[in-house]
């Protein structure tokens, strides 16, 4: 009997996770949509001002912001890694820390000086852990970006840039596309593509500064300037970059709580199959204990 007892507390134990795990699945079906809802309201704003942006560079060819200026000798480069503070999400994590890590083997092949900043504690972790040169960290960021703190962490990679220390800034992010996909994406940042590209566009490519996105007019931009139209459009390219960093963390945390959700549901279903198959093990083993003992039983009877 000690072989039943046995398996009867391991349906116990297998019953208990599958209620934890199936609770955590409702969880993150919940927090999914604010997320998602939060992703999809961000986007407005990027789009507007990007637009903004665009048409006053047009209308003012002469003026370069430096966020625009290409450097021909690329001798070093900041990456900002966007993970999740938790785990229990599936292969999120995993996928775009081996996108991260080819990056890097790749820029370190070439001779070119990587730094980088990592948002959310698993980022953090593992570039510790390598011994990747890590400037910045922002984790524990919560389920709602927080602007000011993401803000303050990328700002050394964006000193940096404007002091020439760095010739690119890329974000590594996971970009969502659906409850079951999501892309391990990685985009430069600055300097910003031509024609203020959005790198959120279909491929989510390296320099992402194809013309997917690129703002077109057929029509001529004049504006009035209050108080001058540099300092309108260096304000302007610094909302814009703060806005594609918000909506990278914003499309991250939508597709960690989508991936948490299934996992969490193929570790339900999967804990349902394995109480199923031990339930199965339990009967037959103690319809055998029974056989036996009305065996022992006939056989003494019979001695008798």
């Amino acid at each position: 009997m000690a072989g039943i007892k046995e398996i009867r507390t391991k349906i116990k134990s297998v019953q208990n996770t599958r209620k934890i795990t199936k609770a955590m699945e409702m969880v993150a079906a919940s927090k999914m949509r604010k997320a998602q809802e939060r992703m999809r309201a961000g986007r407005p704003y990027a789009t507007k001002v990007r637009d903004i942006a665009a048409h006053l560079m047009g209308a003012n060819p002469d003026y370069t912001h430096p966020y625009m200026i290409e450097r021909s000798d690329i001798r070093g480069v900041g990456i900002v890694v966007i993970t999740t503070d938790k785990g229990l999400c599936g292969g999120l994590n995993t996928n775009i820390m081996r996108l991260v890590l080819a990056r890097l083997k790749a820029f370190e092949q070439k001779g070119i000086s990587v730094q980088t900043t990592a948002l959310g504690n698993k980022g953090a972790s593992l570039l510790s852990r390598i011994g990747a040169n890590l400037v910045s960290q922002e984790v524990q960021l919560g389920d709602t970006p927080n602007l000011d703190r993401l803000i303050g962490a990328i700002k050394v990679q964006i000193d940096d840039f404007i002091d020439g220390k760095i010739d690119a800034v890329y974000l590594a992010t996971n970009r969502f596309v659906n409850t079951m996909k999501q892309d391990p994406t990685f985009i430069r940042l600055l300097p910003l593509p031509s024609g203020l590209a959005d790198p959120f566009q279909a491929d989510g490519g390296d320099d992402a500064d194809g013309q997917d996105g690129v703002i077109k007019s057929e029509y001529g931009w004049d504006y009035i300037y209050e108080p001058d139209s540099k300092t309108v459009i260096d304000d302007l390219l610094m909302r814009y970059v703060e806005g594609l960093v918000y909506q990278a963390v914003a499309e991250n945390m939508a597709s960690e709580q989508s991936a948490r959700m299934v996992a969490m549901k193929a570790a339900s279903d999967n804990a349902k199959k394995v109480i199923g198959e031990l339930e199965l093990v339990y009967n037959k083993t103690r319809q055998a204990a029974i056989t036996k003992e009305i065996s022992e039983i006939v056989g003494g009877a019979a001695a008798v």
